[in-house]
Order: C-alpha cells, then sequence, then structure tokens
C-alpha cells in the first residue's frame, strides 16, 4: 500500500448527519474490500468555503482532507466512484510519500 493525500469539495448538505453519511461513503469506497485505509479525517481543515467559481450551480464548498493508505491498482476504481457521485463536486489524490510516481 501506498500512503496519498486526499481532498475532497463535497457539495453542502442540508444537516449535519447528511454530510457524515457522504464522508463515510467515501471512507467505504477508499477501504473497499479491504485495499485501503483512512489513516486520518481533518473535516476542519478547510471547513466550508466561498469557491472562487459556480461548480455545479454551487458557490460554497465543504473541503475534507485524508490521509489513506491504498493499493495503487485500487485508485481508478476510486476515482471512478468519486466521479460519478453527484455530493463530490471535486477530488484531488496525491502521493505524500515524497517519491515519484
Amino acid at each position: 500500500m501506498r500512503s496519498y493525500e486526499m481532498t475532497f469539495l463535497l457539495r453542502l448538505q442540508g444537516t449535519d448527519d447528511e454530510f457524515k453519511q457522504v464522508v463515510d461513503q467515501v471512507v467505504a469506497w477508499i477501504e473497499q474490500d479491504e485495499k485501503g485505509k483512512v489513516e486520518k479525517i481533518d473535516p476542519n481543515s478547510l471547513g466550508r468555503r466561498r469557491l472562487a467559481y459556480q461548480i455545479d450551480k454551487q458557490r460554497e464548498g465543504h473541503y475534507i482532507l485524508m490521509e489513506a493508505n491504498v493499493e495503487p491498482d485500487h485508485l481508478d476504481e476510486l476515482e471512478l466512484n468519486l466521479k460519478l457521485s453527484s455530493e463530490v463536486l471535486r477530488h484531488l489524490i496525491i502521493r505524500s510519500d515524497g517519491s515519484d510516481a
């Protein structure tokens, strides 16, 4: 497994429970079939922010920062799930161990 830093921009939800469900769903995608493990979730690192431009008619979003260990062959499936989710406006996944590729 490799170490990754993942940042997600989530659509603002109506309640805290709905927001937590979206975060739990993302964690479930990462940990699916034991191909990944979330090490740290920092939901307040950036929090709710006004966007520089509208994304899907949203002027604000909630940023979530996660650190996880994931099998490299699982990233394609994870990215597909994130792209298909209507609740995730944008995402960025980068390796955090400092090595190339």
